[in-house]
């Protein structure tokens, strides 16, 4: 029988159809009746029936797609490597637009990586990189990699600019999501709507399922713009 989402099946004979042990249902399974008479029937105390089938339905989450580090990992990490990429040591950036990039990192069972770091680099506004390889050119005021610690509830946050294009590349962020003992994943961030995208040799390659789990939108929020940027990893 269908049973729709978020609701549960309405004896312990639909949960057989659904592989739920009947033993354990008819057991644990409240009537309407005695929920009635209890004020709960259509409340939110009805939700644990509710997470049985709820439970049976989540699958595991699909890891986030990985890409090329490319030519401008750093060869060498400011001293100043913090969450804040506006600000290299005493110095301010004050080119491009400023905006937060932020999000969650768990495992393909959703739960948060703690203790794990995640890493970004991008290039400045001008669309140079800290890097030998591109002539160290990168406005010395723009970090240019930053690194955070993830916490208990798995998430990070940058403040950053909106990433910038550079000749034969969309805007994109380059994310690194490490453990201490290994490298768990290597991926691009791209922007929403950006023109760039179609025409850029990584961002067209890529499947729709893929494009959705790459590309993110910038929207205003109290601080100022951001962009939300989930992580699934195989840890």
């Amino acid at each position: 029988m269908p049973v729709h989402p978020g609701s549960a099946p309405s004896s312990p004979h639909a949960a057989l159809s659904l592989g739920i042990d009947t033993h354990t249902a008819s057991a644990a399974w409240p009537t309407r009746r005695r929920l009635l008479r209890q004020g709960l029937w259509g409340g939110a105390l009805v939700a644990a029936p509710a997470l049985v089938p709820a439970a049976l339905a989540q699958g595991a989450l699909a890891p986030t797609p990985r890409q090329t580090e490319g030519p401008y990992y750093p060869v060498q990490f400011p001293s100043d490597s913090d969450g804040d990429l506006l600000r290299n040591g005493p110095m301010r950036y004050v080119d491009g637009q400023p905006v937060w990039v932020e999000g969650r990192v768990t495992d393909t069972q959703g739960v948060p990586l703690t203790g794990g770091t995640v890493e970004i680099w991008q290039c400045d506004a001008a669309g140079h990189y800290h890097h030998p390889g591109d002539g160290n050119k990168a406005a010395p005021a723009f970090q240019g990699f930053g690194r955070v610690v993830l916490g208990r509830d798995g998430r990070y946050r940058f403040r950053t600019i909106r990433p910038a294009p550079y000749t034969g590349r969309t805007p994109h962020i380059h994310f690194k999501v490490r453990l201490p003992d290994r490298e768990l994943l290597t991926t691009q961030m791209y922007v929403a709507g950006d023109p760039g995208n179609a025409s850029d040799f990584l961002w067209s390659r890529l499947g729709a399922a893929e494009r959705a789990a790459l590309t993110v939108a910038f929207a205003p929020s109290a601080d100022g713009m951001r962009a939300e940027f989930a992580l699934v990893v195989q840890a």
